[in-house]
């Protein structure tokens, strides 16, 4: 033993292409810019669900009232429905595609959609 030589009960530590992958990925500046992007999606979805409740709210009392589904809060609810889903999609790695007020508009009703 000399003082280039650890001991023989040491071990010197081999690095696998495994070990190198998880370090790389965990000091990824994508990811964790990634992880600060989902947290503000995860609050903008907590958001658009009191918006959507209190739509829902608001239509059921213009049925109620008025005997009509009010076109606007009809408009509101589906791209909040398209807002919502592309949330999810972006939060579940389906997209690196980032919903709005970032990579895309607001989402409107296509002419293509038949909800209304």
């Amino acid at each position: 033993m000399t003082i280039d030589q650890p001991p023989r009960d040491h071990a010197t530590p081999d690095i696998d292409d495994e070990d190198r992958d998880f370090e790389d990925h965990v000091k990824s500046r994508s990811t964790w810019t990634r992880f600060l992007f989902m947290l503000v999606f995860i609050a903008l979805y907590a958001l658009s669900r009191l918006v959507v409740f209190a739509a829902v709210v608001l239509q059921f009392l213009c049925v109620l009232f008025t005997g009509q589904t009010n076109a606007k809060l009809t408009v509101l609810g589906h791209s909040l429905a398209i807002y919502t889903a592309e949330i999810i999609d972006f939060l579940t790695y389906n997209t690196d595609v980032k919903p709005f007020p970032f990579d895309q508009e607001w989402p409107v009703k296509s002419s293509d959609d038949d909800l209304l």
